[in-house]
């Protein structure tokens, strides 16, 4: 389980570091199961956001990808579309939902199913370098689509890193 996580953390890494895109998002945080007797545990993240599909004047549209690890083994990776609001001062609101996949550390952690969807929403500030610094909070479930779904959330700090 973990030469898979390794892997695709070196695959996912290899593959941003290689395309033309817009930031790789680093984020620390704590997922919290609502499963009772679930194990919950510290969390890191790695997105990669690509340049804007659609840019209107406060809004944009951009596909993105991302692979989380629970401390206990939980991953998931995934991939969809990441929207962004700017506000004033720099500040930005983000938005994303990934379809994607999900393999369980410990059963106890176990969400219904492989198939799982992301949502989060973030508030951030960008700073004059061009980096950022943004507070997120995501939910993972498989919208009912297995027996049982009791999904998991996660409060992150993450660090925006431009590509370009």
């Amino acid at each position: 389980m973990k030469n898979n996580i390794l892997l695709s953390t070196v695959l996912a890494v290899g593959f941003a570091s290689s395309a033309l895109g817009q930031e790789i998002v680093l984020g620390a945080g704590y997922s919290d199961y609502s499963l009772q007797g679930s194990e919950d545990g510290v969390t890191l993240s790695m997105e990669y956001i690509h340049r804007p599909f659609y840019e209107g004047r406060v809004f944009s549209a951009r596909l993105a990808g991302a692979l989380e690890v629970v401390e206990t083994g939980d991953a998931f990776v995934g991939g969809g579309v990441s929207g962004k609001w700017d506000l004033q001062q720099d500040w930005f609101i983000s938005a994303s939902v990934l379809p994607g996949a999900y393999v369980e550390g410990t059963s106890l952690n176990d969400l219904g199913s492989t198939f799982e969807i992301r949502s989060q929403l973030a508030v951030g500030k960008r700073f004059k370098s061009g980096k950022a610094l943004s507070l997120a909070l995501s939910h993972k479930s498989n919208a009912s689509t297995a027996s049982i779904n009791p999904g998991v959330n996660t409060l992150s700090l993450r660090w925006h890193i431009p590509l370009n």
